[in-house]
């Protein structure tokens, strides 16, 4: 995916060139000469780019916001100088990007890693493992946690403190934070050879509940 991001910046960096080098000057009565890029061509750009910021960013970033701004009427202005404005915009997400600033594209990432590791333990219990699957959906929840903490300025600590902390913080609900209980328990039984205590059942729902939170954790 991060390939796929850095490839979609670099087109799009190429298209922007490529636009601003079909710069024509135009005359008005009112103004005298002034720079002009076909309109269509800019809006279409536009679109482009904000759909790739909103992935990259995230739609509340300031990249985006940023950008939106630079898209607006400045009066006495052209559509060549708005064109000026958004490819600063686009140009600095592009560079934070590529110095790894943007906590956007790291989550998107390691929401790519994580959905892998939870479908081998899918795998796993469905081959009758349900324990080395409970252990490694555990791992990824714990991890997710601990990445949460640090986002949020809170210290790392044994799981049940930071689910606490997160929840104190309101990072998210009193609910979610029992759900996490509930599947720490099922990772601690497995880790510890206690198979009595959980079923195969039990390691599903934890699968399930750990694939919601990263959904709703990592974006």
């Amino acid at each position: 995916m991060a390939k796929l991001f850095e490839r979609r910046f670099a087109e799009l960096e190429t298209q922007i060139l490529a636009l601003e080098a079909t710069k024509t000057m135009r005359h008005s009565e009112l103004s005298g000469s002034y720079p002009y890029i076909d309109s269509n061509s800019l809006l279409g750009w536009e679109v482009k780019a904000k759909s790739l910021l909103g992935n990259v960013c995230g739609e509340k970033s300031h990249h985006m916001a940023a950008f939106i701004e630079a898209e607006k009427p400045v009066s006495f202005s052209n559509n060549f100088e708005e064109l000026g404005r958004v490819k600063a915009v686009f140009l600095a997400a592009k560079e934070d990007y590529e110095g790894g600033y943007l906590n956007t594209v790291r989550n998107l990432v390691q929401a790519e890693v994580f959905g892998s590791e939870l479908e081998q333990a899918s795998e796993l219990l469905s081959a009758g493992y349900s324990s080395a699957a409970a252990v490694i959906a555990g791992v990824v929840l714990e991890t997710t946690i601990r990445n949460l903490c640090t986002e949020n300025e809170i210290g790392h600590a044994k799981l049940d403190k930071m689910n606490a902390d997160l929840a104190r913080a309101g990072v998210y609900n009193l609910l979610q934070q029992k759900r996490i209980t509930a599947m720490a328990g099922i990772r601690n039984a497995a880790a510890h050879g206690d198979a009595d205590k959980f079923t195969s059942g039990d390691v599903k729902g934890m699968i399930d509940d750990v694939e919601r939170f990263l959904a709703m954790n990592l974006q």
